[in-house]
Order: C-alpha cells, then structure tokens, then sequence
C-alpha cells in the first residue's frame, strides 16, 4: 500500500538552486516511492536568523511504500549526502528535506512531527503546496487555501 506524501525542499548555500533540483531527481530514485509532482521554483526571506541569503524552495509530493519514518531517514541520507549540517537553528543550509505530510497521520515524537509543526505559518510552504495540491488538507489546522490569508504577508516569490 502507498501513502502520499509531501516534502519540503529549502537551500541557500553553494547554488541553492542545484541543490533543490538535484534532491528532487533524489527524490524521484527513492526505492518503492515515485515522485508524482512538484511544485516550482520559489525564492523566499530567511525565517528566524535574518542575516543570511534567500532560499531556494520547493515542494515534493510522492506516493510511497516506506513508512514515515524510514522515509524521513532517506530524506536525512540525502540532506547529509549534500553536506547538510546542523549548527543552530534557522541556519544557512546546503538542503533542507521536511516531510510535510504523510497521509493524514498525525504524530508528535522527539523524531517526527506530523503534519510537520509550522508548515501552517510558513508562506513558502503553502503557497507552493497549493500550486500541486489545492485540496490538500492539515490535519488539526485545515485546507490549505484557507490556510493561504495567515501568510499573505511574508516575501514568497516564484523563479523567473
């Protein structure tokens, strides 16, 4: 049995654009999992540690085999794979893999949280969710293009 699942992309170090298009093509190569769609290219501000270049965003959607957490480990695998380090947080990173959404399951352990905790306050997540999956729904917090007026603030951007 499949699950669909959805992550989060996010770079701003060493050609933040690469590094989201080649952990897509990674995403797509993960065992019992196929990539069915993608947002596109978005820029963003940085959230939190303000003193540090855009990002580079994506979102990922995918049906799989793997459970939520062996899937959250290969997203750790490619993250590390691309010289992800975790100084503090909020900090410049090389890549980002969130898992967003697994199913509708909800879940909240030192490991993995999900739906994943602040993708309902992050403009960069939801519009580019929307953009692959309008109908999407948060568990706990709703559709989210309702969810979409809580972030019309925050810099959020398509790539040219």
């Amino acid at each position: 049995m499949r699950t669909r699942a959805y992550i989060g992309l996010g770079a701003n170090l060493d050609d933040p654009r690469r590094q989201v298009l080649a952990a897509l093509e990674e995403l797509a190569r993960l065992p019992d999992t196929e990539l069915t769609s993608r947002s596109s290219l978005w820029r963003s501000a940085p959230v939190g540690h303000a003193d540090q270049p855009e990002y580079v965003n994506a979102v990922a959607c995918v049906d799989t085999a793997l459970a939520a957490d062996a899937l959250l480990e290969r997203l750790q695998a490619i993250e590390h794979a691309h010289g992800r380090k975790r100084s503090f947080a909020n900090a410049p990173r090389t890549l980002d893999l969130d898992l967003l959404l697994y199913g509708g399951q909800t879940r909240d352990t030192l490991r993995l949280a999900l739906p994943h905790p602040r993708m309902h306050e992050r403009a960069f997540v939801l519009r580019l969710l929307a953009e692959i999956a309008p109908q999407a729904q948060v568990p706990g917090r709703g559709p989210v293009g309702e969810l979409l007026a809580g972030v019309a603030g925050q810099h959020c951007e398509r790539e040219a």
